[in-house]
């Protein structure tokens, strides 16, 4: 039985950190790691916002860190849900700081993550539809259909490459456990 559908607006996150030393690498510059555990954490709760179970991380595209985060800067995390599978989302992060003392603010990096919702037993269990109610909403909604396209394509082409016969494999939503590498 598939879940009521629910908005985009109910998946919303904003979390919020003050970098600190034990944050930092020897130049003052906080560890990437840190970061990507922040967001990781942040794209979670919007994913269990949208599923209201447990989920876990099946993969993370592309992360470029745009500008350093320093000691003492707050550092700013937004995330919705972008678009729904049958038991997998994706979740956009974006990532700003602030430094308190001027106010600046700086963008810092983004990225979209899936994550797949689990039932006691770690198995996939099926999401309610995603309603995309705004236009931006609509538009990321648009282009998570795309990217979810060409993430199918590439683990398709992995695959066959690797046992030569395409879907070859466990995948988040078709296996019985999500696999460790994403995929």
């Amino acid at each position: 039985m598939t879940p009521p559908p629910r908005p985009v607006s109910e998946t919303g996150h904003e979390t919020s950190q003050i970098m600190m030393p034990q944050h930092a690498n020897a130049l003052g510059h906080v560890f990437g790691g840190v970061i990507m555990s922040l967001m990781d954490t942040c794209a979670a709760v919007s994913a269990m916002r949208h599923a209201r179970m447990a989920c876990v991380t099946a993969s993370v595209d592309r992360i470029d860190f745009r500008e350093p985060v320093h000691v003492g800067d707050l550092v700013i995390l937004r995330s919705t849900v972008n678009y729904v599978g049958r038991t997998s989302m994706e979740v956009g992060v974006r990532v700003e700081t602030e430094n308190l003392i001027d106010g600046v603010r700086r963008h810092t990096n983004s990225c979209y993550m899936t994550f797949v919702a689990v039932d006691r037993n770690g198995r996939p269990v099926e999401v309610p539809p995603l309603v995309p109610q705004t236009e931006t909403e609509k538009r990321r909604y648009a282009h998570a259909q795309q990217r979810r396209r060409r993430r199918l394509e590439e683990r398709d082409a992995e695959r066959t490459a690797e046992h030569g016969v395409p879907g070859q494999g466990g995948t988040a939503e078709g296996s019985a456990t999500p696999t460790t590498d994403g995929r």
